[in-house]
């Protein structure tokens, strides 16, 4: 697979951009690999990429039941950032963040990362205490946080609705400078690209069927293109992991599936230059490179596997919006979908092995999955690797839901729907 560069671009511009190489292969199905990864999304294709990087194993498949970026990947509101408060998730977030300022360079593949900044508003003096609280939180422990007051946030985001007579008037917020946005189909192709390159192969339209067990170990899969053997199974797949894990055996997992709906307006010259949160609802939104405004809000709070959502959080959102930015009122809707989300009992992932031997689950993560692509693929291609979870994912384990040991940065209690 050729490496892009700038001579790379100048020649095939030179000749007409018909010598241009598939991004990756299409390989068939082999009998065997050393590890199989089911879920071609962001999470999946991280794994395989640092499977081969960092720990050499290249006889990987990715078994897609789609095409490879289908899911939540290419689903969502595209902002990263690391702004978390509990030790477990800000070493975690922190370390995803690290990678995605090199992510670039380190595949060869231009995900259009952009440290705009992610400003949190607030709207109320206890909010204000909230975000200090957490400013501090992530200054002591080395990361970058402001607190601004009404006159910076007016400045930064001038059409902010700033009336002291406004139902949430603004008071302040919470800036991480280095966060801020990539684009979703970018993330997906370039670990796409990078894995493919180093021997991984990424097998679309495969969808498993079932798993193969021996002496009570998981030694492979039944899959819409047959049997397909491996020394370890590791399972990324969203709001499907229920479904997928049942197969195997595995049941009354602590997540439920919902939808999250996002949505993209009509192009406008730049209005927003950074990713902006609405503290009184839950509102998040920044401006695409296409000039689209980019944001979404709640889940629906039913269970569902549906890739679309119910109108009532579409009016929600809407309202949030034009609350924050009046000038929003007569902008039109282009298009909105959903992506489904494995909201775990107390808002934090899972990454760990599994009860059964053999097996490796990568789930329960709620809002967080897009910002944690890069060291979801660190860590669960650690735990495969070695049998044992890295440091930044060894909190991040199934057995602390029943040992109290909850990870809970909203403080919502067992309620996957407020997560």
């Amino acid at each position: 697979m050729a490496r892009y560069s700038a001579f790379s671009l100048l020649t095939n511009a030179l000749t007409g951009n018909r010598r241009w190489e598939r991004v990756w292969r299409s390989p068939a199905p082999k009998p065997a690999y050393d590890v199989i990864i089911v879920g071609g999304g962001g999470h999946g294709l991280s794994t395989a990429y640092y499977l081969a990087k960092n720990h050499g194993i290249t006889n990987v498949a990715v078994l897609e039941k789609g095409w490879l970026g289908s899911g939540n990947i290419g689903r969502n509101t595209t902002i990263v950032r690391s702004n978390y408060l509990l030790p477990a998730n800000t070493q975690f977030y922190e370390h995803s963040l690290k990678l995605w300022e090199g992510l670039s360079r380190d595949l060869n593949y231009n995900v259009m990362f952009s440290q705009r900044g992610v400003l949190n508003l607030a709207h109320s003096p206890g909010q204000m205490d909230t975000y200090a609280r957490r400013g501090n939180a992530m200054r002591l422990a080395g990361f970058d946080a402001e607190l601004l007051d009404r006159q910076q946030v007016a400045k930064m985001v001038p059409g902010l609705d700033m009336s002291r007579n406004t139902r949430f008037p603004v008071e302040g917020g919470l800036l991480q400078p280095r966060a801020g946005t990539a684009r979703h189909d970018a993330v997906a192709w370039g670990y796409a690209y990078g894995a493919d390159r180093q021997g991984v192969d990424l097998i679309e339209n495969c969808e498993v069927t079932g798993f193969l067990r021996e002496n009570g170990a998981i030694t492979g899969v039944e899959t819409t293109r047959g049997t397909i053997r491996a020394g370890k199974v590791g399972v990324a797949v969203a709001g499907s992991t229920s479904v997928v894990l049942q197969k195997a055996g595995l049941r009354d997992l602590p997540i439920e599936s919902h939808v999250l709906q996002a949505f993209v307006s009509e192009a406008l010259k730049p209005l927003i230059d950074t990713v902006v949160t609405f503290g009184a609802g839950h509102l998040y939104m920044s401006q695409s490179d296409k000039g689209g405004l980019v944001f979404g809000g709640d889940i629906d709070g039913y269970n569902s596997y549906a890739q679309r959502g119910n109108l009532p959080v579409v009016k929600h959102v809407m309202a949030a919006a034009v609350t924050m930015l009046p000038n929003l009122k007569r902008l039109r809707l282009l298009r909105s979908w959903g992506g489904i989300m494995d909201m775990s009992m107390d808002g934090s992932p899972i990454i760990c092995k599994a009860p059964i031997p053999g097996l490796y689950v990568n789930a329960g993560w709620c809002y967080g999955g897009f910002k944690a692509t890069p060291a979801s693929g660190w860590c669960f291609a650690h735990t495969i690797a070695k049998d044992a979870p890295h440091a930044l994912n060894a909190a991040f384990t199934l057995e602390r839901f029943c040992q109290g040991r909850v990870i809970d940065e909203r403080g919502a209690g067992p309620r996957p729907e407020l997560h």
